[in-house]
């Protein structure tokens, strides 16, 4: 799989899988919603604490942002036809936006890719991933596997 097929993917995706880091150093795993952004050059994961139910307000994954600002991020294609089966994997830093213009994109870009956060735009924390790593991987193409590509 390309870069730019790998990143029209993550574009495409409703729902990822975010890792984080916890303190202990132990994993944690959350599906996710997010859209991502062209700043300048590099790509942005934006997401955002929204209305949808959760057990506290303050969640874990920005705690551990917090104290380890590592993630990557996984979107996938399953298929009973494994021969279709793709998945891509972003890395990068996560930290909480903390510019009004910039968490103005964030909403507006996750608006665009969400009706729900247009009815409701989220007023919890928004987060940012700057994205300095991408792999792809595609059944159709199996010696894309482990390719590592960085994003400028």
């Amino acid at each position: 799989m390309t870069r730019d097929e790998a990143i029209a993917r993550l574009r495409r995706a409703r729902a990822g899988t975010l890792a984080t880091v916890r303190p202990n150093g132990s994993p944690h795993v959350v599906p996710f919603v997010f859209a991502i952004a062209s700043e300048g050059e590099a790509l942005v994961a934006f997401w955002a604490v929204d209305d949808k139910p959760k057990t506290r307000r303050e969640i874990q994954r920005i705690e551990n942002i917090e104290v380890n600002p590592a993630v990557e991020f996984v979107v996938d294609g399953y298929d009973d036809d494994w021969s279709r089966l793709w998945w891509v994997r972003a890395g990068g830093r996560a930290r909480v936006v903390s510019s009004a213009d910039e968490r103005t994109r964030a909403v507006a870009a996750l608006g665009e890719k969400y009706t729900q956060y247009t009815a409701t735009p989220p007023d919890g924390a928004v987060i940012a991933i700057e994205i300095d790593r991408v792999t792809g991987w595609s059944a159709a193409e199996p010696s894309s596997a482990g390719r590592h590509e960085p994003t400028p």
